[in-house]
C-alpha cells in the first residue's frame, strides 16, 4: 500500500479562478489603450502605497477592476489579493497597465516616494524647438545690442 502523503501535490499551485470559468463562453468587452489622462501628481503622492496608486491609475481612466485584470491576464483571484495588499502586482506588468490606463500614476508615485521627480524626456523635435528658441533669443540680443550701438553713435 502507498502512503499518503498529508500535503497535497498543487500545495504551491493556485486553483483555476472561477470566475474565468464561469465568464467562458461569454464575450467581455476588452479595455484598448485610450488617450493619455492627466491625473494631478498631488492626489497620485497622497497615495499610501503601490497598490493605492495603481487603484487610482484604474480609477482615472474609468476601468473597472474586472476588465483590469482580464486585459492584463492576471487571474481573478491574484488581483483580488493585490487589491488587499496580500499579494504584489507584478511588476513586468507595469508597463501594460499604464499604458492600457493612459496615465503614469503608479510611476509619479514611486519616484516621488523615493524622493524623485519625473519628468518625460526630451524628443528629438523638442530639442530642436529648444535650440532654434535659443539661438533666435541669442539673436534678438544681439541685434538689439547691435541697434543700441547704432544709436549711440549718431548722437
Amino acid at each position: 500500500m502507498a502512503a499518503v502523503s498529508p500535503f497535497p501535490s498543487t500545495i504551491d499551485r493556485q486553483p483555476p479562478s472561477r470566475v474565468s470559468t464561469a465568464l467562458a463562453g461569454r464575450q467581455l468587452p476588452m479595455v484598448t489603450p485610450g488617450d493619455p489622462i492627466d491625473v494631478d501628481p498631488a492626489l497620485v503622492h497622497r497615495q499610501s502605497s503601490m497598490t493605492a496608486a495603481i487603484q487610482l491609475c484604474l480609477q482615472a481612466a474609468g476601468i473597472a477592476d474586472k476588465e483590469a485584470h482580464l486585459a492584463l491576464g492576471i487571474d481573478a483571484g491574484h488581483w483580488s489579493r493585490i487589491l488587499r495588499g496580500d499579494a504584489h502586482f507584478p511588476l513586468h506588468l507595469l508597463g501594460p497597465l499604464m499604458d492600457l490606463a493612459g496615465n503614469e500614476a503608479p510611476l509619479e508615485w514611486l519616484a516621488h516616494s523615493r524622493g524623485y521627480e519625473l519628468r518625460p524626456l526630451e524628443t528629438e523635435l523638442e530639442r530642436q524647438v529648444r535650440e532654434e528658441q535659443e539661438r533666435n533669443a541669442r539673436l534678438a540680443d544681439e541685434n538689439r545690442l547691435l541697434r543700441e550701438m547704432l544709436v549711440g553713435r549718431g548722437r
